[in-house]
């Protein structure tokens, strides 16, 4: 009887953490052997069972079409900082345009969030604005978390990968480096990475490559991030062989987020609709694909930390607007199950789209490409 319980209860775990594999991972392209089995080695009991009742409270949610919520996040991202050394032209960091202070995230603060949350917590991405490897610190804190068996990853513009710092990271124990590379000529690269050198991003990735080698690691699992955009579209297959001749593990091709998508100003809006997140109206403007249905698996499961301590929705909130809480005045436990996060999750399920980050959100679209 109690072996028939305990093959149970592994079923359930089993095909709940297969959904929950399939929604929170649904940015991936492709799943890549060693990298699947390095993420699920990074599973306790307790992860699973609060992975189990985030997702149990997310269909309820959507069954009831009112807010429930269990547990705690499954992912998390938390904000390096606010500085990059680029000027992208979709970007408020590379463009200087932020209207929320701008500065640098603390070891020490985030050191005592990570104590607060390691527990339940499985997957940290260091990355919301800026470039991480700006902060001199950013390489101990993710030393500290994969200290706490909790799955790591980052992107960045490979501009300081010099050997050091490519040794430094291989030995932080990071699971997973994204190195944005938005074209395969200088001339291309530079149209959106504005100020950007194409030769130092390669420089960076080769850099990554060899010390793992060197140290006989399998981590980070390196990815070449390829922003599909009208002036890179026809690069797509000159970046696949770049990518085997530097020799990083893959490419992905993920569609770009336009903020002013129905006039396109920048003309970046790729000309390939599978590479879009718009569609063409008659009319030539442009309208986004999603048809923002008042559910989001995003808001259950992850959030976003700016380096000051604020808890916002989502990636999408790049200027903190709407603030959900303040991890200087509280715990990151009370501000998950505040008012403010029921009154914001109880406005998603009413009406999604009057909420203005919603409104060119990716949520509910194939965001990476093959």
């Amino acid at each position: 009887m109690q072996i028939c319980k305990d093959v149970n209860r592994v079923l359930k775990y089993y095909l709940v953490f297969k959904e929950l594999l399939h929604l929170s991972l649904s940015f991936m392209p492709q799943l890549h052997r060693n990298d699947i089995l390095n993420l699920f080695s990074k599973i306790t009991p307790r992860r699973a069972w609060n992975m189990t009742k985030v997702w149990s409270s997310y269909q309820l949610s959507r069954f009831l079409k009112k807010p429930v919520q269990w547990g705690y996040p499954i992912s998390i991202s938390f904000e390096p900082t606010t500085s990059c050394n680029l000027r992208c032209p979709e970007c408020p960091s590379g463009l200087r345009e932020f209207t929320r202070p701008t500065g640098m995230l603390q070891k020490s603060f985030f050191e005592q969030t990570i104590d607060d949350i390691h527990k339940d917590l499985l997957y940290l991405i260091f990355y919301f604005q800026g470039e991480p490897y700006l902060n001199p610190d950013f390489l101990p804190m993710v030393k500290y978390a994969a200290q706490k068996k909790i799955y790591t990853a980052t992107s960045t513009n490979a501009h300081y990968l010099t050997e050091e710092k490519a040794k430094q990271t291989v030995e932080s124990g990071l699971d997973r480096l994204i190195i944005s590379i938005d074209g395969t000529t200088q001339d291309v690269y530079q149209q959106y990475r504005v100020g950007g050198k194409l030769d130092k991003v390669l420089e960076g990735a080769k850099n990554i490559v060899k010390w793992k080698k060197e140290l006989n690691s399998k981590k980070p699992f390196v990815v070449f991030q390829f922003l599909v955009v009208k002036p890179n579209e026809h690069q797509l297959e000159e970046v696949k062989q770049l990518a085997m001749e530097v020799g990083v593990d893959d490419v992905w091709f993920k569609t770009a987020q336009v903020y002013d998508y129905e006039n396109d100003p920048n003309k970046l809006i790729p000309t390939l609709s599978k590479y879009s997140r718009y569609k063409k109206n008659a009319d030539g403007s442009h309208s986004p694909k999603n048809k923002l249905q008042n559910h989001c698996w995003k808001l259950w499961h992850a959030n976003v930390i700016t380096w000051d301590g604020l808890v916002v929705p989502c990636c999408f909130d790049k200027d903190a607007m709407h603030q959900l809480g303040n991890l200087n005045m509280q715990s990151f436990k009370e501000v998950w199950h505040n008012d403010n996060y029921k009154q914001f999750r109880s406005e998603l399920m009413t009406s999604r789209k009057n909420i203005d980050i919603c409104a060119n959100c990716s949520e509910g679209l194939k965001v990476w490409e093959e």
